[in-house]
Formats: structure tokens, sequence, C-alpha cells
């Protein structure tokens, strides 16, 4: 599996949302991962889809995969795929027929991918594992960057590789040069870091050093 590296823009400096766009452009990262929360689904709010259009106007090249932490998720699916939108995550948490909106997603042209909240059984996922492209297992609870790194969450990311093969498996929370490593010997190849990448003067430099990491 392709290892992925996607740092998030929740933990850039919202006062430059258009240099850090392109700051993660330019470090080699492989992706924007882009968080949109509603604060009656996580004790927070962040973004709409203004900001994925942003990401797309300074940095068109740059993949984005945005993550809906929303109760509601099937009613912004169009907004957010009009606003440039590649990769839509919704939440098995989340009040709408999951099955309907993956499909949904992928009518669009777009990946659909499935996220699941440390609390939640990893088992819950395997109606859905043929219909998803991938699936993000979240290591912290959402809300809030900056969390400590669930180690519990470790064996769902095992228990979905030994079941999808060929499933991109991403985590979010936590991640630094410690548990990026943890995490891609459980089975993931997708690793969303925001308070390491962005608080790094030098991404790119860690980026590449990440890289070198996981290939041994």
């Amino acid at each position: 599996m392709k290892i992925e590296i996607l740092p998030s823009l929740l933990a850039a400096d919202y006062g430059r949302f258009a240099d850090e766009i392109r700051r993660a452009e330019d470090s080699g990262a492989d992706a924007l991962h882009i968080d949109i929360m509603d604060p009656t689904f996580v004790p927070n709010m962040s973004f709409g889809p203004d900001i994925v259009a942003l990401a797309r106007r300074v940095a068109p090249g740059f993949y984005r995969n945005v993550h809906l932490m929303m109760n509601r998720p099937d009613l912004y699916l169009e907004a957010f795929a009009r606003a440039g939108a590649q990769t839509l995550q919704i939440h098995i948490e989340s009040d709408c027929d999951l099955h309907t909106e993956l499909a949904r997603i992928r009518a669009m042209g777009l990946k659909a991918a499935i996220v699941l909240n440390p609390e939640t059984p990893v088992e819950r996922l395997a109606p859905y594992l043929g219909e998803i492209d991938e699936a993000l297992v979240m290591t912290v609870h959402p809300g809030y960057g900056g969390q400590k790194f669930i180690t519990d969450c470790l064996p769902k990311l095992s228990w979905l590789r030994a079941r999808a093969p060929g499933l991109d498996i991403m985590i979010d929370g936590g991640a630094n040069a410690e548990t990026i490593p943890q995490a891609f010997a459980a089975g993931a190849n997708q690793f969303v870091a925001g308070s390491h990448l962005f608080g790094k003067a030098d991404m790119k430099s860690e980026v590449a050093r990440l890289r070198r990491q996981l290939a041994g």
C-alpha cells in the first residue's frame, strides 16, 4: 500500500491560511486534510465549504481530503463537492443512511470514506467495507487538535487490514514520529498529522523524515 502523509489544516495558522496551504503542498505531503466540525457532533466548530474552495484556489493540484464531523453530513455533500472536495469522509456515528450517502459520494465522482470514533467497535464497519475507498480510525476523540494518541485504537487497524487488504486505512489524532510507526505496524498506510507538521518550521524536512522512518 502507498504511504500517504496528510497535514491537517486544523493546526495551521488561521491568519495565514493561503500561505499555510501552500506550505503544506510544498512539503511533499500527499494531500491536505480539512476537518469540518458540526458543534452538535463534536464540542467545537471549524470550517465550511469556503475553506475547501480556498484550498482549491491557492493549491489546485494539492489533493483535498475532507472529513465531515457532522450529525447530518448528507445535507452538505453537494456543497463540499462543489467547493472542491476530492474525498468525503463521513462518520459511522452520524444520523444518516450510510449505504445511501456513500453511494451518493461516489456518484459525484469523489472517493468515499467512513470514519470511526475511538469508542465505536470496529466491527460496525463490516457491512460497508465493499462500499468505501478508505477507512479513517480516529486515534483521539474528535473535536480538538493536539490530543494524545489512544493506543487502544491500534487493534482496529489490524482488524481492518486483515479483512480489507487493499483498503486505504487512515489514522487521525496524536500522530507524530513515535505514534505513526506504531499505526503503520498495525496496518495503517495514511497518516493525518496536524500539530506535529504545522508546528515544524521546516515541514518539508519532517515529511521526508517520516517517509524514511516508515520505509525502514
